[in-house]
């Protein structure tokens, strides 16, 4: 089995390198990463600069881009075929909730998603003293139980584990994505010359308690799966929509996926 491995950390990242050690026995791994940390850019792509690949070792790339350009990179230009896996993490902290909108490590997963690739994007929920050796485990049952088919086309699957010790979890749960509660705070300040500034601050550690999505779950002592996908569409609100918008182009037809 040929494994990709990318994140949104870095590729330093304990995350990464831990996951990297434990698949190892298992797959051929390849890692390609961004060269420095890229928390909260998305599915950013490069297009204004030029991109630079750096070899650290066996197998082991690193690049200036974004975690999107990263798995992109690794498809087009360095992987020898196409892999049977692509995993991005594990990230140092959640991805559930409104996180998946801003999430690189969301996003690695999902330009996996888009040419067909299995591809898991695997957050610990946790902000300091990571269990990154206990959640490797709870990867490899995830694996284990993903070697026949079960996502469909432009399918990923969103992970959050929570950051406690392997047995400690209480099992597997299948997942709607939650809503998280933002303060919404940012902080103005004042630069040397007199101009402001600002950070976007806050957090979002609030979130509203439905039981069957991600935050529930995690917050339950469970692992959370989530299938996401890329197509955006609303196809509930294009069927309410030809009713008002119709006529002049033939049918409204609404297709689904």
């Amino acid at each position: 089995m040929l494994i990709l491995l990318s994140n949104d950390d870095g590729v330093d990242s304990e995350g990464l390198q831990t996951l990297r050690e434990a698949l190892a026995p298992i797959a051929d791994v390849w890692v390609v990463a961004p060269d420095t940390e890229r928390t909260c850019i998305g599915h950013a792509i490069t297009l204004h600069k030029p991109l630079r690949i750096k070899e650290l070792g066996d197998h082991v790339f690193a690049t200036n881009g974004t975690p999107a350009d990263s798995v992109l990179l690794a498809l087009r230009v360095l992987l020898p075929e196409k892999p049977d896996m692509v995993i991005s993490g594990i990230n140092k902290g959640p991805n559930m909730g409104q996180d998946v909108s801003y999430s690189g490590t969301v996003a690695a997963a999902k330009e996996g998603a888009f040419v067909g690739i299995v591809s898991l994007a695997v957050s610990l929920n946790g902000r300091s003293a990571f269990l990154f050796h206990d959640a490797c485990r709870s990867v490899l049952d995830i694996i284990e139980k993903m070697r026949r088919p079960v996502l469909p086309p432009g399918t990923f699957l969103n992970v959050n584990i929570p950051n406690i010790p392997y047995e400690a979890i209480k099992g597997f749960v299948v997942t709607s994505l939650g809503k998280r509660i933002y303060n919404g705070k940012i902080i103005e300040r004042t630069d040397p010359r007199g101009g402001a500034y600002y950070w976007i601050g806050g957090d979002g550690e609030g979130f509203e308690p439905i039981v069957g999505t991600d935050l529930h779950a995690v917050d339950q002592g469970c692992l959370s799966l989530t299938p996401l996908q890329w197509d955006l569409t609303s196809y509930v609100t294009m069927t309410a929509f030809k009713d008002i918008f119709s006529g002049g182009c033939g049918e409204n037809h609404v297709a689904g996926p």
